[in-house]
């Protein structure tokens, strides 16, 4: 049975955060100084360390954890492009196909009502540009005259009223070729936008691999450490701040739902532009959590933070989105006890982690 509860959220909390995280409110201890070595007088990059035959120092390590840290973060920034020109592709996809089918039955209409026009053309000309309704009433015989007057009457203005959806269907024809048309040109445009994103996404994620390939495996190690301890500072600071001491908001049923499959969502990788089941990125994630609560969100963290209703930091509660970056290009969602659950980037699974180890630009709520 997977459905997790919110008890074992906070148990899977206490033993997986990123960087060993345990309690928010407990205050990190300095990890062990990893074992150093005689650094050259002038401090170069890994590159040119490795190239001396020496190891990389401290300073230029976490240069290259800077480096990479931004370009996760520019790959970040595109892959909310790309789902956000995904999602309108989508939408104009489905308003070309609307509108495709709207212009395929006007033209059956119109086919059809010129089909009666020529009909009623051909009868005109065969009578000699009379219709047989008028031949009738230029009979002598009075009784003639006046059985067939309303029915000459009749066809006229069913003949006009030919002649009138005519027109009103070549109009609305028109119409919809144009919107189609257009349509057509907007979707095309969604459709070059998400290929440029799709490849910005991929040049920034080949960059952050390319610079991490060139470390031996023990600097690999020293910079995980320097990407836990950057984060473990961070939360500390948040955490010491006090801003804990005001949040005691509870989770509401919507929330506890789109809690629970969060949770089960752990240990599954990130991977950009995913929605699930097997991988997810950071806004698929809270997207389809909160779906499975039903209750439909956008699709971006970009757009989360623009629809979605704001709240004071310390009023949030668990099942509350935090969106992060000033550009609003990551989110995660508020488990409590100062943590949240997110995917945090390619290369890394779907995890527990300090609320605080990213710059928090503000927290929206769902079913507000």
């Amino acid at each position: 049975m997977r459905r997790t509860t919110l008890a074992a959220v906070a148990l899977v909390c206490g033993i997986t955060c990123v960087g060993g995280l345990a309690s928010a409110g407990t205050a990190y201890a300095a990890p062990e100084p990893a074992p150093t070595t005689s650094a050259p007088a002038t401090p170069g990059t890994p590159e040119e360390d490795a190239a001396k035959g020496e190891p990389a120092t401290p300073t230029a390590l976490e240069e290259v954890r800077k480096k990479i840290e931004k370009l996760y973060h520019r790959a970040s920034v595109a892959t909310d492009a790309y789902n956000a020109a995904e999602e309108k592709a989508e939408r104009q996809a489905k308003e070309v196909a609307r509108l495709e089918r709207a212009v395929a039955r006007g033209e059956d209409r119109l086919a059809l009502l010129r089909h009666q026009a020529g009909a009623t053309a051909r009868e005109q000309y065969r009578s000699g540009g009379i219709p047989e309704g008028a031949q009738f009433l230029l009979s002598d015989d009075p009784r003639l005259f006046l059985d067939n007057a309303n029915r000459f009457q009749r066809g006229q203005h069913a003949a006009k009223g030919l002649m009138s959806q005519l027109r009103t269907t070549q109009e609305q024809l028109e119409k919809d070729e144009a919107a189609a048309s257009a349509e057509y040109k907007k979707l095309e445009r969604h459709r070059a936008s998400k290929a440029k994103a799709k490849k910005e996404i991929k040049k920034q994620i080949k960059a952050a691999e390319e610079l991490e390939s060139r470390l031996a495996a023990e600097e690999l190690e020293r910079l995980r450490k320097l990407e836990e301890e950057a984060q473990r500072r961070a939360q500390s600071a948040w955490v010491d701040s006090g801003i804990l001491d005001a949040i005691s908001g509870k989770a509401s049923a919507a929330g506890k739902k789109a809690l629970e499959y969060a949770a089960e969502q752990i240990g599954k990788p990130y991977s950009w532009g995913a929605e699930g089941p097997d991988s997810y990125d950071c806004s698929g994630l809270t997207s389809q959590a909160w779906a499975s609560a039903g209750v439909p969100i956008p699709r971006t963290s970009q757009e989360q933070w623009r629809q979605l209703e704001r709240v004071p930091i310390r009023e949030m509660r668990p099942g509350d989105l935090i969106i992060y970056h000033d550009d609003a290009s990551h989110v995660g969602m508020y488990v409590g006890d100062g943590k949240i659950v997110h995917a945090p980037r390619p290369g890394r699974h779907i995890t527990l982690a300090g609320a605080g180890t990213m710059t928090i630009l503000g927290v929206v709520r769902p079913d507000a």
